[in-house]
């Protein structure tokens, strides 16, 4: 078909023109570049970038680009992701999973404020921004949950950044489905 190839022989993505349903349930309030999605869990607000155009039709969010502008196609498609985003979010949530490894590893909760004992000579207390809760399947294993996909992703990678996967053991801080590329050694030559 023509027109899906792009100047260097790359596929392009049409997900931009691709019209996000609301469930039912779920509020949209557009003004301008500014959108409320309102759900069952929360509510979330996000504006949108100058040169992209939002619109409600027949219960669908439709975004629009203002021109062929390379930067307003580039911003196409990541405004329709964010706000589809936004819409299951408010409806399911979104949650990561991050496993402790390492002998004496753990973690515990009092209150608010999570507790990560993780080799250091001090513990490292960590409270979780408004909209994100932190919770402890075992003290080796935590759930970080909320309807902010951009923020519950930032707190996860956060709190891996306290004590990444070591290369040589694999102690430390990982998500669930991480692999960790382990190096032979010393040992081993």
């Amino acid at each position: 078909m023509p027109g899906l190839v792009g100047k260097r022989g790359k596929k392009l993505s049409r997900i931009g023109k691709n019209p996000i349903p609301v469930p039912e349930g779920v509020k949209v309030e557009i003004q301008g570049s500014r959108i409320w999605v309102q759900g069952p869990r929360g509510k979330l607000t996000r504006e949108l970038r100058p040169g992209i155009k939002l619109s409600l039709q027949e219960g669908k969010v439709v975004v629009e680009r203002e021109s062929d502008r390379r930067v307003h196609k580039s911003l196409h498609g990541l405004s329709r992701t964010l706000i589809a985003n936004m819409v299951e979010g408010v409806t399911q949530g979104y949650k990561k999973v991050l496993e402790i490894v390492g002998i004496g590893y753990k973690a515990e909760i009092s209150g608010n404020v999570l507790n990560l004992s993780l080799g250091f000579s001090h513990p490292i207390l960590f409270i979780p921004p408004e909209g994100v809760k932190i919770e402890l399947e075992g003290p080796t294993k935590l759930v970080v949950s909320g309807i902010d996909k951009e923020l519950v992703g930032l707190v996860a990678s956060h709190i891996r950044s306290f004590r990444p996967p070591d290369s040589y053991k694999g102690k430390g801080i990982r998500y669930q489905d991480e692999k960790v590329r382990k190096k032979a050694g010393k040992a081993a030559v």
